[in-house]
């Protein structure tokens, strides 16, 4: 064995040691093994292949670069982001190409040449006496050199500083001949050759040309590497070469050399370069203060070029230059803690390594346009971007800005993913803070766009999804807080529970987000059945990632993710403290809200409901709960009131749904509890007991109107009658009890739940006589079990509370807490008096003397109050369709988060607010509509009702208003206001017949009518049956039929009242077809108001499945209500158009027969007839009701008037579709009619006006037979102001219609005007206008009009002298010559004497005498003669 070197043996030793070794020949101790490179291959590090040196002379080999480009050798296809955007030419050289697009650095850097070292002086190192080279150590050198570099260890300072100190003594000569090298390139650099005093090649300071020289020396190629010596002078002679060859090159070539290089060099590599140059110009201006920033002043030659090359060519933007390196050398001065010497390891200090301790730049005080990152304090508040707060807010532990105060959402996200605890729920919590600022509209005019949306995108909902999924109490609590801050809106709850006991108030829209978006990204194929949709439908739903389904719906989103299963985990097993519990419960109350869809998943959920309904709705639970000061650790096992509601509005999702919470869960048992109770005595504290006792009853309520629960009527009757005697003593605890607000809510839910009940125990005896008369057609349903005679007993008690509340109005106070719960008086006694007539046991004279002594006694004094006229006129500032901007989404509002908010909330003065009096007068009139409807002699007692000048004014406002958009906001709050506008209408129309003076308000009502019509939401179909079964087409409601209405309009007509132009109508093909007056058809058109009712509502056939639905709710019959969530709205129940509807119905219908094959060119009686009503209707509408058909475009009119040529080959020649057809031609040919006309804009239901009118024209050339109107609506499009397409595609393809356009001038009811002014300035069209005159395709006899038309362009443009392109000249100096040369005389004098149009002129065209002589003496000059006819002109034949 081998002996190892011990002490104090020689170098002699050890090469006799090592000698022995290799004689051995013995495996080493330890192997050396080369690594592979990695960024080489497998094949090595690359040494071993190196070829050997073949020369003498040093060749550089760069590492990471072949010496030869690599070969293009076959390699996988790969997809590029970038081919489609790159263009190819045929005739582009594809080596010309790769060269351009080469990146490779030996397309730069293709030759390196060794330096000449033959003059170079070699120093060899000095000898010394020890074995080895002294080592040097950094202790030696002296800390006061200063190094420029800022972030340097301290040895490579130590290094620096040592090498700074050689070169000091061989230094000077150096230096003093880098000054030479300067001075003798400034010429050379600026200069032309010629003179050293010319001017620079760009202008430049005088003043600051010496100073800035930094531009002649080499910023890329420094010389580091060659020696200390001669570095700067190899360098310095590279620099000048270079700058002789700029200055050779032209400013066009070096740009191009600039470009060149740009795209071929790689992106990084420019960045580096100008990292180096803004560099080495930072170092310059730290050792001239004095010198100017860049940008302040006009930059040298070479800086210039810089900037080309930082923004030229390939399309780099600026931002890719790195920012300036704004940090300070930092001194001892600095550091607010002085480092003392006695500190270990403090003997040379490390300035850069305590930067962090300084103190912070001072936050940027002067505000800019410039947008910058918003910042939040831990409460979510925005933190002012000049704000100067102190360090110990903990708002500065960041990273980025520094200096500023507060996080960034990027911050806060970050921190939500940290490792330590209190960093996750910190960053959860202030994310919770700012979403509910956002929604409260805090940050609306601070940022610049909305948070939530960009919160959402960003991923925020699954980030609090995943904390769901935490271990740790705090974390889950913090994600819960800011997903009920997310998705909860406080003040929604609020307005659905004070609107739960208004009319109709229990039925609410679903809050399912529009799937207008994600529709059309769902749509299938067309040839896909039915039944196949349905099924792809589910299935993408299905199979769409999460992130996916909520980007168009949140809570669906959640759903998707184990949601609810996480929540019953954490209510079951992590049992969290009150208020998380709470912010569960609420979550799940707006799951429930979202569609019936979500209450069936809630519902089925594994023990969500059992969780909640056995710890937070026991049947007994501490008592100590209820003692003051009792702090509530914990909210399992203590009965809860927001439990109670969540139950409830599961309950509102539909029957089934509440019947399984009634026995599978024992809710009976829990609202006997709870309700049978008095909430001063259950043992919770007393606002919480009064909200679950409420909550109780308003479960029962909506049981109740399923017609479900009413056994529990029997059984807890005594509580309720105990509660009613007890209502009138509330009115003594208004003004000293706190909770009085929450004790009239629980009075008004009392009442509500008596309606439903009293609703129900009407249906008894029909169900009864049902289920007696035998098995029938229809399910056998069971009776409820309460009876009338059970329920008629309540109503002297609630008459007497309504007396005594009336009795309050006076007092203002008083009267506006009172308001709720008289509402809900008034409701329940209309819906009384509406079941007890249905009732078999019903004495007919006891309800008649009841209704007189109710109207007598109460509502007649009631209307005589001055309160109550005061109520009236606040219909119009709290109205909703008067104030548009009331209701108007939020600026944060989201569209995949449904919410009630509006911009500016809900104040006092709106329909939902405090001093609303829309809830109580919709229930007065739904009271008097029932009380009238028993007793027809008490219509002329409420006349005056419809004389009060407060509602005239409302309903004036109110109706012409333009369409509304539809938000979830909107249709909540209009679907109230319709009520009340139909209980008006309802009203009318039973005074129309009765009432001699109601003739006054036929017109404004009807007006409500139809507009109410086009705005009535899914849900009340019913509503819209009843307007058009007994108002819409009520002859009473249109006295202008028999007040002289059809002979005003004749006489109109005559005198041409509003009208510039006679309203022409086109004649008839027909044979012997008469032609009768306006006034004629609207009178026919009145006489058959019958039909046309009977027309109408035989197209909404489509309806009735949604009909029945809405009948059973407003009509009480609660044993077959399915659901109290109405039906999710995408719009209006009928479109905006649809007194067109027929006739549409008709085109689609035919249209479809003839796609299928069918042949169509007569159409059967009735469904002219149909075409008829409809047209009937429509001239009724046009000039009586012109206002009602405003918001429909004249365009879209046009367009569905079409239709009546496009359905079937003659119905346009049947004689009363032709004359209506006609008259409305004339309306829509009025001035005004004509000016609005767009038939560019988007027309609703018509994809292209363009395709409409292509197919008019096809229609026209086979089945037109000539005839003037069809011929009318072919011209109509044609007017100068719309697309020239449109008469390309007449005078282009369809040229053959010109034969048939024969539309005497006389009877075209639009001006020429119109068609002629401006002069057409489309080339291709005047050229199309020349042709078909001179080869006869357009004359006269064919097409008066468009020969005018044509002739008066054509004319205009020959002769037109204005300046334009040279292709327009030629084309009009050839057309002139052409017309000269024309052998058709008349044709040629018509375009060369052509004056002016004239309709009552034989030919249309007034023509000059003798041609001016401006026109004639540019005829001669282009023509090159003498005309021959210039003198005197005869008629043309």
């Amino acid at each position: 064995m081998l002996s190892r070197p011990k002490p104090g043996e020689s170098e002699a030793d050890l090469l006799r040691f090592q000698n022995q070794f290799l004689a051995a020949r013995a495996s080493p101790a330890v192997k050396v093994v080369k690594k592979t490179d990695k960024r080489r291959g497998a094949g090595g590090s690359g040494d071993e292949e190196r070829p050997p040196l073949q020369d003498s002379r040093d060749v550089v080999l760069l590492d990471d670069f072949p010496d030869v480009l690599p070969a293009l050798i076959p390699a996988p296809p790969k997809k590029s982001k970038f081919k489609n955007a790159c263009v190819r030419f045929d005739d582009e050289d594809p080596e010309e190409r790769l060269e351009c697009h080469d990146r490779h650095v030996t397309a730069v850097f293709s030759k390196i040449i060794e330096r000449d070292t033959s003059m170079a002086a070699v120093t060899m190192p000095v000898p010394t006496g020890d074995p080895f080279p002294r080592a040097f150590h950094r202790y030696e050198v002296k800390n006061e050199v200063k190094v420029e570099s800022g972030r340097k260890s301290i040895f490579a300072q130590k290094i620096a500083a040592k090498r700074a100190a050689e070169e000091a003594v061989t230094a000077p000569p150096a230096v003093e001949t880098r000054h030479t090298h300067r001075r003798l390139a400034v010429p050379g650099a600026i200069c032309s050759p010629g003179s050293a005093e010319e001017e620079p090649l760009h202008s430049t300071k005088d003043s600051k040309r010496d100073d800035d020289v930094s531009f002649l020396r080499p910023h890329i190629i420094t010389g580091e590497g060659l020696g200390n010596l001669e570095s700067e002078r190899e360098a310095l002679a590279i620099h000048e070469e270079n700058l002789q060859k700029l200055h050779s090159m032209t400013q066009e070539e070096i740009l191009q050399e600039q470009r060149r290089l740009l795209v071929q060099l790689d992106p990084s590599l420019v960045a580096f370069l100008k990292s180096r140059r803004s560099v080495d110009e930072g170092q310059e201006r730290r050792e001239k203060p004095g010198h100017p920033e860049p940008g302040t002043e006009s930059q040298h030659y070479g800086e210039e070029t810089v900037k080309d090359f930082a923004v030229g060519g390939s399309g780099m933007e600026e931002s890719v230059r790195p920012e300036k390196d704004t940090r300070m050398e930092i001194t001892e001065v600095d550091l607010p803690i002085k480092p003392q010497k006695e500190w270990i390891h403090m003997n040379n200090v490390e300035f850069e390594k305590l930067e962090w301790i300084k103190d912070l730049p001072h936050p940027r005080q002067r505000r800019t346009k410039k947008g910058m990152q918003a910042r939040f304090s831990l409460k979510g508040e925005l933190i002012p971007p000049d704000s100067d707060l102190p360090t110990h807010l903990g708002l500065h532990h960041h990273g980025e800005e520094a200096e500023r105060a507060g996080y960034s959402l990027q911050e806060l996200f970050h921190l939500c993913r940290s490792q330590i605890i209190q960093q996750r729920t910190l960053a959860l919590q202030v994310l919770g803070h700012v979403v509910q600022k956002a929604k409260a509209g805090e940050f609306a005019s601070s940022l610049k766009g909305s948070v939530l949306r960009l919160l959402l995108d960003a991923g925020f909902l699954f980030l609090l999804r995943f904390s769901l999924d935490d271990t740790v109490d705090n974390v889950i609590a913090a994600s819960l807080r800011a997903l009920h801050a997310l998705l909860v809106s406080p003040e929604d709850e609020e307005y659905l529970d004070q609107t739960f006991s208004w009319y109709q108030g229990m039925a609410v829209f679903p809050f399912t987000p529009s799937r207008e978006e994600e529709e059309e990204e769902e749509e299938e194929e067309e040839e896909l059945t039915l039944m196949e949709k349905t099924q792809g439908k589910k299935s993408k739903v299905e199979n769409k990632s999460d992130p996916d389904v909520a980007r168009y719906d949140v809570i669906k989103g959640l759903l998707k993710t184990q949601f609810l299963q996480r929540l019953r985990y954490i209510l079951e097993m992590v049992r969290p403290v009150p208020a998380v519990v709470l912010d569960i419960l609420d979550i799940l109350i707006r799951v429930a809200r979202h569609s019936s869809e979500a209450c069936s998943q809630l519902l089925a959920c594994p023990r969500l409901i059992e969780t909640i309904v056995r710890e937070f709705l026991p049947v007994q639970w501490d008592p100590r709960v209820a003692e003051p000061g009792h702090l509530l650790t914990s909210l399992h096992g203590v009965a809860c009131a927001t439990a109670m509601k969540l139950i409830r509005v599961l309950a509102s999702g539909g029957r089934n749904a509440t019947a399984r919470l009634l026995n599978k869960f024992e809710l009976k048992s829990r609202l006997s509890r709870f309700i049978a109770e008095d909430p001063q005595d259950l043992p919770l504290r007393r606002e919480e007991a009064i909200r679950l006792s409420t909550e109780a009853f308003r479960l029962w309520a909506v049981a109740a109107g399923y017609g479900q629960s009413c056994d529990l009527y029997r059984d807890l009757y005594p509580v309720l009658v105990k509660i009613l005697q007890s209502l009138p003593h509330l009115l003594s605890d208004c003004q000293e009890n706190p909770t009085f607000p929450l004790s009239i809510q629980r009075a008004t839910s009392v009442i509500t739940l008596l309606t439903h009940v009293t609703q129900t125990a009407g249906c008894t005896a029909e169900l009864q006589a049902r289920l007696g008369s035998g098995p029938g057609d229809g399910e056998q349903i069971p009776p409820p079990p309460v009876t009338w005679n059970q329920v008629s007993g309540l109503r002297p008690f609630l008459e007497t509370n309504l007396r005594r509340s009336v009795q309050e109005m006076s007092q203002l106070e008083t009267w506006q807490a009172l308001q709720p719960l008289t509402t809900t008086y008034i409701i329940y006694l209309g819906v009384y008096y509406s079941v007890c007539s249905q009732q078999p046991s019903l004495n007919p004279i006891d309800c008649l003397e009841e209704v007189e002594r109710l109207t007598s006694e109460v509502l007649l004094p009631l209307f005589s109050q001055p309160a109550m006229h005061r109520m009236w006129d606040l219909l119009r500032p709290c109205s909703a369709l008067c104030n548009p901007l009331s209701c108007s989404p939020a600026p944060e509002s989201v569209p995949s988060i449904v919410s009630l908010s509006c911009t500016g909330g809900k104040p006092q003065m709106s329909l939902v607010g405090s001093k609303s009096p829309f809830p109580f007068l919709t229930a007065l009139l739904f009271l008097i509509n029932n009380i009238t409807h028993i007793h027809k002699g008490l219509v002329s007692k409420y006349t005056s009702v419809l004389d009060l000048k407060g509602l005239k004014d409302y309903l004036l406002q109110s109706w012409p208003t333009g369409p509304l958009s539809i938000t979830p906001s909107s249709a909540w709050i209009l679907r109230h206001e319709y009520h009340l506008q139909y209980f008006v209408l309802a009203l009318a129309q039973k005074m129309a017949g009765v009432c001699p003076d109601y003739t006054q308000h036929a017109s404004l009502h009807h007006c409500v009518a139809m507009a109410l019509l086009s705005r009535l939401l899914p849900g009340s179909e019913h509503l819209a049956h009843e307007l058009l079964l007994g108002l819409a087409f009520n002859p009473e409601f249109i006295p202008e039929g028999k007040t002289g209405g059809p002979e005003a309009a004749d006489f109109s007509d005559i005198l041409h009242l509003g009208t510039s132009t006679k309203l022409a109508q086109p004649g008839s093909v027909a044979a012997g077809f008469p032609k009768p007056h306006r006034g004629v058809l609207l009178g026919e058109s009145y006489q058959h108001l019958p039909f046309i009712r009977a027309c109408y509502l035989s197209q909404f056939v489509h309806l009735e499945p949604a009909l029945a639905r809405s009948q059973v709710a407003y009509q009480g019959q609660t044993y077959l209500v399915q659901s109290l969530l109405l039906p999710e709205v995408k719009g209006p129940i009928l479109p905006s158009d649809w007194p067109f509807l027929p006739l549409i119905s008709l085109y689609n219908k035919v249209t479809g027969a003839e796609t299928g094959g069918a042949v169509l060119n007569t159409l059967p009686p009735d469904l002219v007839n149909t075409v008829t009503r409809n047209l009937q209707w429509i001239l009724l509408l046009e000039t009586w009701r012109a206002g009602v058909l405003q918001n429909i475009p004249a365009a879209a009119k046009l367009a569905r008037l079409m239709c009546v040529f496009l359905t079937g080959g003659d119905l346009f020649l049947e004689g009363p579709v032709h004359c209506y057809t006609a008259a409305l031609l004339a309306l829509y040919c009025q001035p005004k009619v004509l000016d609005s006309l767009e038939l560019d804009a988007p027309l609703p239901g018509l994809a292209s006006f363009h395709d409409l009118y292509i197919s008019v024209l096809e229609q026209f050339e086979g089945v037109s037979f000539g005839d003037p109107l069809f011929g009318a609506f072919v011209l109509l499009p044609l007017q100068r102001r719309f697309n020239v397409q449109l008469r390309l595609a007449v005078f282009g393809e369809h040229v053959s219609t010109l034969r048939a356009l024969g539309v005497p001038l006389k009877q075209f009811p639009v001006p020429l005007e119109r068609y002629t002014l401006p002069p057409e300035d489309n080339l291709n069209l005047l050229r199309q206008y020349f042709r078909t005159l001179v080869t006869g395709a357009l004359r006269h006899a064919w097409c008066p009009v468009l020969y005018a038309v044509a002739v008066a362009h054509v004319n205009s443009f020959i002769f037109s002298q204005n300046s334009t392109t040279e292709e327009a000249d030629a084309a009009r100096k050839s057309m002139l010559r052409k017309t000269w040369r024309l052998v058709d005389e008349v044709l040629k004098k018509h375009l060369l004497y052509y004056k002016v149009h004239n309709p009552e002129s034989p030919m249309g065209v007034d023509l000059y005498e003798q041609l001016p002589p401006i026109r004639l003496k540019y005829l001669q000059m282009v023509t090159k003669k003498e005309p021959k006819e210039n003198m005197q002109m005869s008629d043309p034949e």
